[in-house]
């Protein structure tokens, strides 16, 4: 069969080579691609949130099964499009989507359903919000309501920073239409993947991401600076109470509503000191770079479990995962998250994969015979190895062997795990 992938990032390359392989897989098509997924994949031009075009390239195509990665076509309403054109394609609805799309709505689910999450209060006025955080005090987290690639949430410690945050949260334009004043929840962050079909849900290894631009994950937030899996502290235990506790009353909810979740349910998780998950949000794709280290670890065929998600078809599915850990390190251009230049050529990559090893490209381009940065996040150099320190210590080899003056990483992802013998 003929796969299309949407997107051009990271996450979308690690999809297109993991559907590349899989038996069932004639060829795979991405829009628009990068110059990395044209070495697995044939890359088209075509915007993501260009509908019409997409559903015209399917059919010129004969594209079988659409698998949409990023999050703003899906909340946009791009798989209820490809579907009523009678194409079959992996993401929830814009109804189901709407758990990415506004924060507020996920609060309100949580709220109804005794899904534990912080408190918060939503504003439509930013003085408002301002007003009540007067009153609230430091530390609090102000969120745009919307989708701000990843970068709309301040933790804010002291007053000033969450004033701060506020006067700037219209930086955001319609992602901050709303404002999230949300309590602080302090403990470990960790990445909960699901896939579902509406009714079921079956659970993916578990992983954590480094957010903040900076070692000691210090500095503003980012799409995520590296990830890692597993993560110790989604243990068998935790994640069974993450399934029991967030994401299947947040299943049966989308469904008793009327708007049945269909896709990959990614749930930001903070865990306690007293051991208690709590959701900090839902993002209604795979992450990225989660997606990179899950792709590694996974050893089963990737694509018959996205086509069961889509038919509704999970109840006796199983996916089997390597015992091995996966580790992702982010390169990105100098600058990022803030302003940064294009266009700078990257030397070093001839021969640097082998089975264990895949650099996944987020933001390049090819142009005649060189590779050049076209993005904030540029490469996801990903190891695999019998351990996260094992697996950190290959990738930074990599990583080591790239010639990108232009870039640059975090010097310590998976410090946790590694510090805890992982």
């Amino acid at each position: 069969m003929k796969v299309l992938v949407v997107g051009s990032g990271g996450r979308e390359h690690a999809l297109c080579w993991a559907i590349a392989a899989s038996p069932l897989c004639e060829e795979v098509l991405c829009a628009p691609g990068n110059g990395g997924i044209a070495e697995v994949a044939r890359c088209v031009a075509v915007d993501p949130m260009d509908f019409d075009a997409l559903v015209a390239l399917c059919r010129d195509e004969d594209i079988e099964f659409v698998v949409v990665g990023p999050e703003a076509p899906l909340v946009a309403g791009l798989v209820d499009r490809l579907e009523a054109a009678g194409i079959e394609a992996f993401g929830p609805t814009a109804a189901a989507a709407q758990l990415e799309g506004s924060k507020a709505f996920t609060k309100d689910i949580c709220e109804a359903n005794g899904i534990p999450a912080a408190a918060s209060r939503s504003f439509s006025d930013a003085k408002e919000a301002a007003a009540f955080v007067e009153s609230h005090g430091a530390p609090v987290v102000i969120k745009a309501d919307g989708l701000a690639a990843g970068k709309g949430v301040t933790v804010a410690q002291t007053l000033d920073e969450a004033l701060a945050a506020v006067a700037a949260i219209g930086d955001f334009g319609e992602a901050a239409s709303s404002i999230l004043v949300e309590d602080l929840l302090l403990g470990e962050e960790a990445s909960f993947f699901a896939l579902v079909d509406g009714e079921t849900a079956l659970p993916l290894v578990g992983a954590q991401d480094h957010k903040a631009v900076g070692d000691g994950d210090v500095g503003p937030n980012t799409g995520g600076m590296g990830a890692y899996s597993p993560a110790p502290i989604l243990d068998a235990a935790m994640a069974a109470r993450v399934m029991d506790e967030i994401v299947m009353p947040t299943v049966r909810a989308m469904a008793k509503a009327g708007t049945p979740y269909k896709g990959v349910l990614y749930a930001g998780l903070m865990i306690d000191a007293e051991g208690q998950p709590k959701l900090l949000e839902y993002n209604v794709r795979f992450g990225d770079p989660e997606c990179q280290v899950l792709v590694a670890r996974l050893r089963s065929d990737l694509l018959p479990a996205l086509m069961a998600s889509r038919d509704g078809e999970l109840a006796n599915f199983d996916l089997r995962w390597r015992d091995e850990a996966a580790l992702c390190v982010v390169m990105a251009s100098a600058g990022y998250p803030g302003s940064y230049e294009k266009g700078s050529e990257i030397r070093g990559l001839d021969g640097l994969g082998d089975d264990d090893l895949v650099v996944f490209h987020a933001g390049t381009d090819r142009r005649e015979d060189r590779l050049v940065a076209t993005g904030g996040r540029v490469l996801g150099v990903t190891a695999r190895a019998a351990s996260v320190a094992a697996a950190q210590a290959r990738a930074y080899e990599a990583v080591a062997r790239i010639d990108w003056p232009q870039g640059f990483c975090r010097r310590d992802i998976g410090w946790r795990a590694v510090a805890r013998g992982a």
